[in-house]
């Protein structure tokens, strides 16, 4: 489909609380969707929210076949397409991680999210989804549901000494993030 330009940390569009989706199963809906995933892909990402192209509605996609080169130590999490999510921590357990995102290009931050979650919400047919996660799986549908509600992963650290540019934190992912 089409491949969007991804918005950037400083834009406020990044900053607003993105609408529910009310009709599922639409060609705008779909498309919508295809054009994310192209975009992810292009991108390199783990995943990507409408609110990151500049659409103001709850969807979000993530995952991949294989390996990502963002993340290349990280285990696979199944291509997903999730609408109107909700997420619900499952325990107290937090894991304290690296995050980079697409909207905050060249930068990694140490963020802590829950474990172990359960996410709930839609496909692009309005089927229901229903998923308890632990691990990256988790880390990335928190984060892309964080974009959703107007926050970015930098809001989320708690410790600004631990974030700063890929290329001199991790010089070999450096060099994918810049393909």
């Amino acid at each position: 489909m089409t491949q969007h330009t991804i918005l950037k940390m400083g834009d406020p569009r990044l900053l607003r609380v993105a609408r529910l989706v009310a009709d599922f199963d639409t060609p705008e809906l779909h498309t919508l969707v295809a054009d994310l995933l192209d975009t992810m892909q292009a991108a390199n990402g783990a995943g990507l929210a409408a609110p990151q192209i500049g659409v103001d509605l709850a969807v979000v996609v993530f995952g991949s076949d294989a390996p990502n080169p963002r993340y290349p130590d990280a285990s696979i999490v199944p291509r997903t397409v999730l609408i109107n999510p909700v997420i619900t921590p499952l325990g107290e357990d937090e894991q304290l991680d690296w995050e980079g995102c697409l909207s905050v290009p060249g930068m990694r931050g140490m963020v802590p999210r829950w474990q172990t979650v359960r996410y709930t919400g839609c496909n692009v047919l309005g089927e229901p989804i229903d998923r308890t996660v632990s691990g990256f799986h988790a880390r990335v549908v928190q984060h892309e549901c964080d974009h959703l509600w107007g926050k970015l992963y930098p809001m989320r650290m708690r410790d600004f000494s631990q974030f700063g540019f890929t290329e001199v934190l991790f010089p070999d992912i450096g060099a994918a993030e810049d393909d």
